[in-house]
């Protein structure tokens, strides 16, 4: 089965996406090369690769934590639109 104009267009009207013409064929010719590159690796023997195996090895890059103080109340609260019990009263994020 190939990937068809109507195919595309089924999965934008899904997505709510608004495509040109010209969007619609280079997206068909696109998807139609992603689905043959994944035959293509479902032709692979893959039994010996272990399902968790990484290209390349993990490994977490942290920057070393610096402590700065906590800042005084008086400094921080010396002009704030609005507090109740020495904390900062800001307006919702959600309605």
């Amino acid at each position: 089965m190939t990937i068809t104009r109507q195919h595309v267009v089924h999965a934008a009207r899904i997505a709510r996406l608004g495509l040109t013409d010209e969007e619609i064929d280079s997206l068909a010719s696109e998807l139609g090369h992603i689905r043959e590159a994944m035959r293509a690796l479902q032709q692979l023997d893959a039994s010996a690769i272990p399902p968790t195996a990484q290209v390349r090895p993990l490994h977490n890059i942290m920057r070393e934590g610096h402590y700065l103080g906590m800042l005084a109340r008086e400094r921080t609260s010396a002009k704030p639109a609005a507090t109740r019990d020495g904390q900062f009263l800001v307006p919702p994020v959600l309605e």
